[in-house]
């Protein structure tokens, strides 16, 4: 399955970006052609089942299947319920995994990429998702981009301020799932700043303790030096007498 990932990597990459460009052409502008809003649709649906032959074959080469099937519920569900437009684009977020295996060989820098690359994905993906559901329904408050992009920020941040909100039953399910994702977001953030803290800590700790040993060691010497100097000046008065 390695291997397969590693070949296909970039192109589900490509893909998914495709997907986010033609799920969100058609929401930003609305006075698109019939034509192109098909062609939007025809890409959005190619992509899914793109997708979906992707989690068949990531499965199929799976030693184990149930595993597999626990660690990926989002690809899953995804796979399964394509009808659900707020859980569609959600898929781009495994596309991340892509951008962590080019991260670098540190195991910060993976966490920092996908911590970012989450962060900005998730804003953007709930904004457009919550502009489809909420333009045009009776009393809503977000109609324009940057209205749904500011709800999306605060709401991500767990701020809040309640100038924009949903009104419509889909937007308000894209808002439970940003709650949801803004907890794990900070959580995620809490968790690195912690343990790159205690990483620093334990760092300051070693360079002390080696510190301390090193001059132990010297003293050390310097006293069995010491010593040795005054058996041989004791011998040789010994030898004078």
């Amino acid at each position: 399955m390695a291997r397969w990932e590693a070949r296909t990597g970039w192109v589900l990459t490509c893909l998914a970006l495709a997907f986010l460009g033609a799920y969100a052409l058609p929401i930003l502008d609305t006075g698109l052609s019939p034509a192109t809003q098909v062609a939007c649709a025809w890409v959005t649906w190619a992509a899914w089942a793109l997708f979906a032959a992707d989690f068949a074959v990531r499965l199929s080469l799976s030693s184990d299947r149930r595993g597999f099937v626990r660690d990926n519920l989002i690809d899953l569900v995804i796979v399964v319920l394509p009808t659900l437009r707020p859980l569609r684009p959600l898929r781009l977020v495994t596309s991340l995994s892509v951008l962590i295996r080019h991260a670098g060989s540190s195991l910060r820098g993976r966490v920092l990429t996908y911590v970012a690359g989450s962060a900005a994905l998730v804003i953007v993906v709930a904004a457009l998702a919550v502009l489809d559901a909420e333009r045009g329904a009776p009393g809503a408050n977000i109609r324009s981009f940057p209205d749904a992009l500011w709800w999306a920020v605060t709401t991500v941040t767990t701020v809040g301020y309640g100038d924009r909100y949903p009104t419509t039953g889909e937007g308000r399910f894209v808002a439970g799932g940003l709650m949801l994702a803004g907890i794990a977001l900070l959580g995620v953030i809490t968790a690195g700043f912690a343990a790159s803290l205690v990483d620093r800590v334990r760092e300051v700790e070693e360079e002390t303790g080696a510190a301390t040993r090193r001059d132990v060691a010297a003293l050390t010497a310097e006293v069995a030096a010491l010593r040795a100097e005054l058996v041989q000046a004791r011998s040789e008065r010994g030898l004078a007498e």
